[in-house]
């Protein structure tokens, strides 16, 4: 769970999703654990490039998504976002939602909330920082 809250965006959902086999791993659980594993060995050597993107006039840039009933065994979403600032992910998150969802659109609004609340929490930390935004954030 370390690597992928701290360090690694590109694994946060796998390791979210084996992390609920914990107290009743099989073995198909624990080729999955080594599948990561083997990615993780092969892409040791990869980084986040922090640079400023030339496309882009924003002070940063959020993407929010969500599958809608992922989980085959309650029906739960997925929501997940990523905040960019420049060409670096600086902040992102990939979790379960707390209720299952009767269509996609409702799921993708409650996804979008969680990105809200970042993005909120983005511009007051900027704006402490001596960068105030101007105008709207694009979600």
């Amino acid at each position: 769970m370390y690597l992928a809250t701290t360090t690694r965006p590109d694994i946060t959902y796998t390791v979210g999703y084996l992390a609920r086999f914990n107290s009743n791993p099989g073995l198909a659980h624990w080729q999955a654990v080594k599948h990561l594993l083997c990615y993780l060995k092969g892409t040791a050597d990869y980084g986040i490039t922090y640079a400023p993107d030339p496309n882009s006039n924003e002070l940063f840039s959020t993407f929010s998504d969500m599958d809608h009933g992922g989980c085959k065994d309650t029906r739960h979403s997925t929501s997940g976002y990523l905040v960019k600032i420049g060409s670096g992910v600086v902040s992102w998150s990939s979790k379960l939602q707390s209720i299952v969802t009767l269509s996609t659109s409702k799921a993708e609004y409650i996804a979008a909330i969680s990105a809200g609340k970042e993005i909120r929490w983005m511009r007051n930390l900027l704006h402490e920082m001596g960068f105030s935004p101007t105008g709207p954030s694009v979600l």
